[in-house]
């Protein structure tokens, strides 16, 4: 009976990598820098990691920035200012009106006369309804009018409103005040716009005012200035006439206390928005810190616990994947990534007692010779041993070879790059070189042999397409044509002389299968996995013990699972039900 198959080029060696990768890591852990570990310690016990950090300033600096914005209001601050003076206006009207009709006299010789008594009453009587003062210059530019002082002009009782002893404002002074004079500042500086100072003056004239000089000239002017305090002072100027004839200039001013309290009112309310707007923003960026932050942080911890555990536990890494994000994804990979590792650190040790094992057994076969040898004093007994020896040293030197191809496929594999490779032309030519090989080799058995019997030429190849292609993949021809020249190696140790070895390949949907068929006793019973695994052999009787390395099958598995490929064994069952035959089923995915 047959058993697994096996060929000499065989090489599984992930293992070799894998082990190499774990040492580095032992190194890694050693030579890191103690200030590297250092500052990921501190990093764990800060209330605020980095990340935290940055996300708290992004978010907040996209609060700030519109919140500036409207803290700036300058068009609206020009609205209002615009409103004041449109109102300023049409006051001034009305008073100018009122001292055109009931200040101005006519004499009896018709000349027309200003009468400065009825018209300071007029003044006082009318901005005594409203918060404006007037002042009134007359055409030689003296300041005829004040409403802001009792008297004849020039004394100095002045008119001043006064606030209410207590109110509500005052009571919330402490706390308000010194929030109203920074938002004040703020604005200031966000708002830098000059304006030209005020100046009240006691013995003030028309000229002190330009606009007052204009409305001489018959002329409504508007005008924005500042005090010391750098509060607004709004004025505007009209001509106080009769028909043509202008006989003085009338000016109302208002402080921009409104403007000021309104823009104050609206920095306020933006200023409570913001700070519930802060709250919220902060609160939300801790919350969403915390979820990237926190499982970072896991990850990161489970991480270190693997790299120190070399990555023998693979449920150290947390199952973050229900997240359905990002993080889950990275938490699924790594835990994909710490299987994968703890898989190819259990290959490499059981590659290591595998490769052990089989050269210690030549090795205690080459030892018994040897130490045999030097006591026999029979001439045929020395040569016997002497063979022994050179057979243990060749299954020596194979085992060592064949591990050495081992390792190199294996890196080989980790970096592969892929050509289009069509299956169907490759199987094709194997066969052909199978055919070429084998007349050439009968017929140098023939003249070396030219008198004995014709001996048969061992099985015979043959190939078939059963279906229409492309037969195409991507992978590596040259690893490729190794797994088949393995399998029909294989498949001819064990077919007896004449019989048939039938190659063939089909497409299935987006795969290629491609099978190789013989006629020899079978596989065993319970070992059509085992067969692949590495270092199992059982060959046929008549071939010589240790003529193989018993890694054969096992590349076969390796380089097309590195194709994304899978291959399996399976008997083929004659009319009786017994096996007739092999049958490996080789199936890859077609090139796109």
């Amino acid at each position: 009976m047959k058993s697994s198959r096996t060929d000499k080029d065989a090489t599984t060696q992930s293992s070799y990598r894998g082990q190499g990768q774990s040492d580095s890591a032992h190194k890694g852990d050693k030579s890191s820098p103690p200030r590297a570990k250092a500052m990921r310690r501190l990093r764990r016990r800060q209330r605020l990691s980095p990340l935290t950090r940055k996300i708290l300033a992004v978010n907040l600096l996209a609060l700030i920035i519109p919140v500036l914005g409207m803290l700036y209001l300058g068009p609206y601050r020009d609205r209002l200012v615009e409103q004041e003076l449109f109102a300023l206006k049409e006051q001034g009207e009305i008073f100018s009106g009122a001292l055109g009709e009931g200040a101005i006299g006519l004499l009896a010789n018709g000349q027309e006369v200003l009468n400065i008594v009825p018209a300071r009453d007029l003044v006082r009587r009318l901005s005594e309804a409203s918060d404006v003062r007037a002042r009134f210059y007359l055409a030689d530019g003296s300041l005829a009018v004040d409403s802001r002082r009792l008297g004849v002009t020039g004394q100095d009782i002045m008119v001043e409103e006064l606030q209410d002893p207590i109110d509500d404002e005052q009571t919330l002074a402490p706390v308000v005040n010194p929030i109203v004079r920074w938002l004040d500042e703020l604005a200031h500086w966000v708002d830098n716009r000059d304006y030209d100072t005020y100046r009240d003056r006691r013995d003030s004239t028309v000229g002190d005012y330009p606009e007052a000089i204009r409305a001489l000239s018959g002329e409504t002017v508007g005008y924005v200035r500042q005090d010391a305090n750098r509060e607004l002072v709004l004025s505007v100027a009209l001509p106080v006439a009769r028909y043509v004839h202008v006989f003085g200039s009338l000016m109302l001013s208002r402080d921009g206390a409104r403007i000021d309290s309104a823009m104050r009112d609206v920095r306020l309310t933006v200023l409570a928005v913001f700070a519930g707007a802060l709250v919220i923003t902060t609160l939300l960026s801790l919350y969403f810190a915390g979820t990237i932050a926190r499982p970072l942080h896991r990850l990161a911890e489970a991480a270190e616990k693997v790299r120190h555990s070399v990555g023998r536990d693979a449920m150290a890494i947390p199952d973050l994947t229900g997240r359905h994000d990002e993080i889950g994804d990275l938490s699924g990979v790594l835990r994909e990534m710490t299987d994968a590792l703890t898989s190819r650190i259990t290959a490499i040790e059981r590659f290591a007692a595998d490769v052990s094992h089989e050269i210690k057994n030549p090795l205690t076969s080459l030892k018994s010779a040897i130490e045999t040898v030097q006591r026999v004093k029979n001439p045929d007994h020395q040569r016997e041993l002497l063979r022994i020896v050179k057979e243990d040293v060749e299954r020596l030197d194979r085992l060592i070879t064949d591990i050495s191809d081992s390792s190199r496929l294996d890196a080989e594999l980790g970096r592969i790059q892929t050509e289009e490779v069509d299956i169907a032309e490759m199987l094709d030519m194997l066969v052909s070189v199978h055919r070429t090989a084998r007349g050439e080799s009968h017929r140098r058995d023939e003249t070396e042999r030219e008198s004995e019997p014709k001996a048969e030429t061992g099985p015979v190849l043959s190939f078939i397409r059963r279906n229409n292609g492309p037969f195409s993949v991507a992978g590596m021809e040259s690893r490729l044509v190794q797994v088949f020249q393995n399998i029909i190696s294989n498949a001819e140790s064990f077919s007896p002389d004449g019989g048939k070895i039938e190659l063939s390949v089909m497409r299935d949907d987006n795969w290629i299968v491609a099978m190789c068929e013989d006629e020899g006793p079978g596989l065993p019973a319970g070992k059509l996995d085992a067969i692949f695994n590495r270092f199992y052999t059982e060959r046929p009787e008549h071939e010589k013990f240790g003529g193989h390395s018993g890694l054969g099958l096992s590349i076969c598995k390796q380089i097309v699972e590195a194709h994304g490929g899978a291959i399996h064994a399976e008997n083929r069952t004659g009319s009786k039900g017994t096996p007739s035959g092999a049958r490996f089923v080789v199936r890859l995915p077609a090139a796109s």
